[in-house]
């Protein structure tokens, strides 16, 4: 199964973005007539038949609707601080997505090495390990956060 991740996915009719129409196209070779499956990020999963093999704008029709796909009976959040080497963090957001986290609160605490947090790129990271895990629910990452305000504040769950 190849799955691709749009939050904005509206049934039956549906156009990919330009980077992952081209990764379809040009990468996977999918062509028109393919089958693959999209998720909205929220549970939901789509399976997608290839109406136009565009590589900028590749058009999908939904041919089936996958509610809540393997959800789970929990809503785990994790709160951590991001570690000084930038790859160990990263390693972590994958490995926490690939088991069905929720939610990642990145933590800044007294002892902080690392006062800058790339959302931007934990973002990134953290959508290509829900797709490579064909994972439907893709967890909620929320801004650096102070360990004090963390713990004070009321649990946030991962949706």
């Amino acid at each position: 199964m190849q799955l691709f991740y749009d939050p904005a996915i509206v049934p039956p009719l549906h156009t990919l973005g330009e980077e992952e129409s081209k990764h379809c196209i040009r990468v996977l070779r999918l062509g028109r007539g393919a089958t693959l499956h999209i998720a909205d990020g929220r549970g939901t999963l789509y399976r997608c038949r290839i109406v136009e093999d565009d590589p900028r704008r590749c058009t999908v029709e939904v041919v089936e609707t996958i509610p809540d796909f393997e959800r789970l009976s929990y809503a785990l959040t994790v709160a951590v601080a991001p570690t000084k080497n930038a790859d160990r963090f990263e390693w972590f957001l994958e490995k926490a997505t690939e088991v069905g986290i929720g939610a990642v609160i990145p933590l800044e605490t007294e002892h902080s090495e690392r006062r800058v947090f790339k959302a931007e790129r934990s973002e990134k990271i953290i959508t290509a390990a829900m797709k490579q895990s064909l994972k439907a629910y893709r967890p909620v990452l929320h801004p650096l956060t102070p360990f004090r305000e963390a713990v004070l504040a009321p649990l946030r769950g991962g949706g």
